[in-house]
């Protein structure tokens, strides 16, 4: 299992050692183990599983502390481009979005710490994604970020009346209106 750091600080990409043959291929999705010697400790509790036609774009979401979640991102079929945005008030990449496409492919995985809103966009006919989460679902602390806020100026690989938008998504605020309480 490879761990590549990005660009905003507890940011991960995971490429899992694939062993392939005529038979198809097997690979570790997650190991907790080899997670640990890369330096990252999580005790994931929860997945959730979700299937988007093409032009969906879900996000971007978060949940306040104390319930905020780590996600371990990946996609079962299909491809998507995922998104997470930096919310840690001192960071020194506050505001800054990283963004990478996850394919059944590729099978890369992006790792994404508290502290960040998370949102994907689907670019294939439909995709399955899955992603594991260190904290339980809490709806009274879920919050969002208006996933086409000018300042984040976010690329969703998508035009954009090609994208299909929750109601709820569309009314989120802007970065800079929205309520956050994490720290770097």
């Amino acid at each position: 299992m490879e761990i590549t750091a990005t660009a905003l600080p507890g940011l991960f990409i995971i490429k899992p050692k694939i062993f392939s043959d005529q038979r198809g291929y097997f690979f570790e999705s997650f190991n907790e183990k080899k997670i640990s010697e890369g330096g990252l400790h999580y005790r994931f509790v929860q997945d959730n599983q979700s299937k988007s036609v093409f032009g969906v774009v879900r996000g971007l979401h978060y949940q306040l502390e104390p319930y905020a979640q780590t996600k371990l991102v990946r996609v079962l079929s299909g491809r998507i481009r995922d998104i997470a945005v930096d919310i840690r008030i001192g960071s020194p990449t506050f505001g800054k979005s990283f963004s990478i496409d996850l394919s059944c492919e590729n099978k890369l995985q992006l790792l994404i710490p508290k502290g960040f809103a998370h949102g994907f966009s689907v670019l294939s006919e439909k995709a399955v994604v899955l992603y594991k989460s260190d904290g339980y679902y809490m709806p009274a602390a879920e919050r969002g970020i208006l996933f086409n806020d000018r300042t984040l100026n976010i690329d969703w690989g998508l035009k954009p009346e090609e994208e299909i938008v929750a109601d709820r998504d569309k009314a989120f605020p802007v970065l800079y209106q929205a309520e956050m309480n994490f720290t770097f």
